[in-house]
């Protein structure tokens, strides 16, 4: 399912777990990678640094991302990152009747390097892409003959034999651009409106209206169905290319916020339209037309402005265009079933969250051919699969653990592919269960933390996995899970970048602390090599929010390891209203954000503090986003439990954030005000008695930096003393090569002026 949830990949140590699962699909190099050599004292003794873990090339190994299996099943595509520059990624494809690997786009040769627009750079912030640099996407044409290339805001089209054909050359950039599914169209967005050429033709031209109003789109989505729902689309082809389903918003009833993007030489004010919790959202509608845009219908979403277009499908025929429509509480999601000739619309099916929770969006469902559905749902308390034919329902997987993801479906079979918790809840794993359900069953080894995807018909699967002692492996599997081949074993031999750390590396434990409710609560430790009778200081890393799971039997990368190398035990436990672990553990947090999630990081706090070889009096808290709001309420709940704390970009009053995440969790504002107050972290701050570091990007367009101003005046206006350490120029992800080093040189440099140290080594 997808994570809709606050930034905290930018900073934080937990990063793998939640992304291996489609972003961390390795590939094997064309030739070996030369071997790493120690160039400085850090890969001489062993001991890792800062320097080192944010240098080029990764210490996780390769790190390709988008990995996609071409419709013939043939190729094997990937986005990998250069040695040279972790952050810059080109095309490969792995042809598979011969294992060959070969570059298809090389970014630096085909690229202008020219800036993007403000538009894409706030793109690629809502896809978290901030910081890539080269190539962010590619689509394959539906014949498997050609892949579509957007680079630095122009298209082009590679061929599989390493030519490339441009496809625009101009000023503005091409957003969101795509081929129809029979490859005859080329559609993008730009200057707010949808253009569409054939592919064959020099040039496009747009298809909506030319509209007055500077808030009004075509064909994007709009900012909290980027940011918060997971859809970045916002249109959508018909499998026969016959029609295109387009959303329109309009952005006038949204509050207008003054965002200052404070930067090293000047600042740059931008009047963002953005929707605060409690305030109007955009006008969105829904049209069908025809690929030169005649023919336009509106589709009927209903009497009620003020609800969320959640998600837009065609039928595999074409004849039905499928809408989801999500109330603005998000406590209803109804199915619409929509006419594509007429635009009328009845509804096929509704969804309802249970009491005091609320409806978790998901990509976890398939319309068949036969125009049956398999969908995922909550309802049992936990998220598993359903089979909707002829307006009846069967459950197919069942349980107290979730379906992390559907993979794939092959019809031709009968099996369902999917990853879940089955078997344990730190480290999902593939299985398969047929179309009537039955027992799943694992097509992966324990053990390890696996992701997959898969081909168009589910014969051909791509693995992912990776363990707390092995960085990301990927395979090429069969239907039955059988390993074809390696895409990239990774193997941590004398030629990986981590090698001169394998020596020191040190082992991962797990295991759980009972919350007040007497539910079970994850964590894992590191520690140094410790010495009878020392004591260690601990570095506790947090998120707290909802849709995430921190702890996981991942790699967790070599940042957690240069930390542990410095002295300090790390540690992190996943509280109540975490990810992965049914609706009612979740679902504590419903109007009442703040609340659980302090109590059982207590309770991690107080686990740590039993231990003989932790020095109770050195606990250092630090978290990013919606961790950086727990820092805040930690540190306000529970004065001198903590030695120190860390707040990266906080949110400090819920007000400030947006709808849609915000109103999921805590009601409308307007409704629930009292809510509000209990969990804002700006009115009890004065009570912060230990001390505090600040930190956050001056140009935020996410957790806008008022809110670390308003926590700044707050302390200062009642002379309460703690640090700030602020970015120019940086939005919520606050990473690079540089940038990083002193973002975490700063947060040590703190602990120590603080006296949160390891005792001096023998």
């Amino acid at each position: 399912m997808p994570r809709h949830f606050l930034t905290f990949a930018c900073l934080s140590l937990a990063a793998p777990a939640t992304i291996l699962t489609t972003s961390m699909l390795a590939a094997a190099p064309v030739a070996a990678a030369p071997a790493h050599k120690p160039a400085d004292k850090d890969a001489m003794t062993g001991q890792l640094t800062f320097e080192r873990v944010f240098a080029s090339p990764s210490l996780n190994g390769p790190q390709p991302r988008g990995v996609k299996i071409s419709p013939d099943g043939r190729y094997i595509t990937v986005l990998r990152n250069r040695a040279e520059d972790r952050d810059r990624y080109d095309l490969w494809a792995y042809d598979r009747s011969d294992g060959q690997w070969r570059m298809l786009v090389d970014s630096l040769k085909l690229g202008s390097g020219r800036e993007l627009s403000e538009a894409e750079k706030m793109q690629r912030e809502r896809q978290r892409l901030s910081g890539i640099k080269g190539i962010v996407s590619y689509d394959w044409t539906q014949d498997g003959k050609a892949i579509l290339v957007p680079l630095d805001g122009d298209l082009y089209l590679a061929g599989l034999d390493g030519s490339v054909r441009r496809l625009t050359d101009s000023p503005e950039d091409e957003l969101n651009s795509a081929l129809s599914p029979k490859g005859t169209y080329l559609s993008y967005v730009r200057d707010r409106r949808l253009w569409i050429g054939k592919l064959g033709d020099s040039a496009q031209t747009p298809v909506t209206p030319e509209e007055s109003a500077e808030t009004v789109h075509w064909g994007e989505a709009e900012f909290v169905a980027q940011e918060e729902m997971g859809r970045m689309d916002g249109y959508w082809w018909s499998p026969d290319d016959a029609h295109i389903a387009v959303e329109r918003f309009d952005e006038a009833p949204v509050g207008v916020v003054t965002r200052a993007a404070i930067g090293a030489e000047g600042t740059k004010t931008y009047q963002q339209r953005y929707p605060a919790a409690g305030t109007p959202n955009a006008l969105v509608s829904l049209a069908v037309m025809k690929p030169d845009g005649s023919g336009r219908v509106d589709v009927d979403l209903g009497g009620d402005a003020d609800t969320y277009l959640a998600r837009v499908d065609w039928a595999r025929d074409g004849r039905t265009l499928y809408v989801q429509r999500e109330n603005r509480a998000q406590t209803r999601l109804d199915m619409l079933a929509v006419d594509p000739d007429t635009g009328k619309s009845r509804v096929l099916f509704s969804e309802r969250s249970a009491d005091k929770s609320w409806i978790n969006l998901t990509d976890n469902y398939r319309f068949l051919k036969d125009g049956s559905l398999i969908w995922w749902s909550e309802r049992d308390g936990y998220g598993h699969l359903f089979h909707f034919a002829d307006g009846q329902w069967q459950q197919l997987t069942s349980g107290k653990w979730v379906v992390t993801k559907l993979v794939g479906v092959d019809e031709k079979k009968g099996r369902i592919y999917f990853t879940g918790t089955k078997d344990d809840v730190l480290a999902p794993q593939l299985y398969a269960i047929g179309l009537q359900g039955g027992a799943p069953e694992r097509l992966t080894d324990m053990g390890w933390y696996n992701g997959a995807v898969a081909s168009t018909d589910a014969t051909t699967f791509v693995v992912s996995r990776s363990s707390p002692t092995q960085p990301p492996q990927s395979y090429i599997a069969d239907g039955e899970g059988k390993r074809l081949a390696w895409l990239e074993e990774n193997a941590l031999d004398a030629s990986h970048p981590y090698a001169p750390y394998v020596a020191s590396h040190r082992k991962t434990t797990f295991g759980t602390v009972k919350a007040d409710d007497r539910s079970d609560l994850h964590w894992m430790m590191i520690t140094p090599e410790m010495k009878p009778g020392k004591r260690y200081p601990v570095f506790f890393e947090h998120y707290g929010g909802p849709h995430v799971q921190t702890v996981s039997r991942a790699w967790q990368g070599a940042l957690p390891q240069a930390i542990v190398d410095k002295g300090y035990i790390f540690f992190e436990i996943d509280n109540r209203g975490s990810a992965d672990r049914g609706v009612v553990f979740e679902s504590q947090i419903h109007h009442a954000m703040g609340t659980v999630e302090v109590a059982d990081q207590r309770a991690g706090a107080a686990y740590l503090k039993s231990l003989p070889f932790v020095d109770p009096d050195k606990i250092a808290i630090y978290g990013w986003s919606y961790g950086g709001y727990m820092t805040l309420k930690m540190l306000e709940a529970d004065q001198r439990l903590y030695a120190a704390g860390i707040a990266g970009a906080p949110v400090t009053k819920w007000e400030l954030y947006d709808t849609h995440y915000t109103e999921r969790y805590m009601g409308d504002p307007r409704k629930v005000p009292q809510a509000y107050a209990a969990s804002d972290a700006l009115d009890d701050a004065v009570k912060i008695a230990d001390p505090l570091l600040l930190m956050h990007g001056m140009a935020d367009d996410n957790v806008v930096f008022e809110n670390s101003t308003a926590l700044a005046a707050k302390l200062q206006g009642d002379a309460r003393p703690f640090e700030m350490m602020f970015y120019p120029g940086y939005t919520h992800a606050v990473k690079g090569p540089k940038i990083s080093v002193h973002v975490w040189d700063t947060i040590f440099d703190f602990l120590q002026r603080h006296g949160v140290t390891p005792e001096e080594r023998d």
